[in-house]
């Protein structure tokens, strides 16, 4: 994995678990505006909107870079728009991320061909 790619894939991984907090709020915020006079709607929407499209492009930049299959592809933009998706979003792209940096390191020690 190089640089540009692993950078993509940081980039998504840091805005994907406060986009599912920023979600969560919002849902926390809807329910309070019609329970109470407490309204944060709007300001809560603004920052879940930022971060939602800051997501959106970062999936695509990951996507692009990455060269995903489009399977992963949607995996990643259906856990985008499920309340607590992002923190599953996060732990796999971690993973992910793990993962390619142990395989390359066994390609600069010569262990394997991968």
């Amino acid at each position: 994995m190089d640089i540009k790619t692993a950078s993509a894939l940081r980039r998504l991984r840091l805005v994907s678990a406060p986009e599912a907090v920023s979600f969560l709020l919002l849902l926390v915020c809807s329910v309070l505006k019609r329970t109470t006079d407490f309204n944060a709607v709007p300001v809560m929407g603004m920052v879940h909107g930022v971060l939602f499209v800051l997501y959106v492009i970062f999936w695509a930049d990951a996507w692009n870079r990455a060269k995903w299959d489009l399977k992963t592809a949607a995996l990643y933009f259906v856990l985008s728009v499920l309340p607590a998706g992002g923190f599953f979003a996060e732990r796999k792209l971690k993973r992910e991320a793990e993962s390619a940096v142990i395989a390359s390191r066994a390609r600069n020690e010569g262990i394997v061909n991968a």
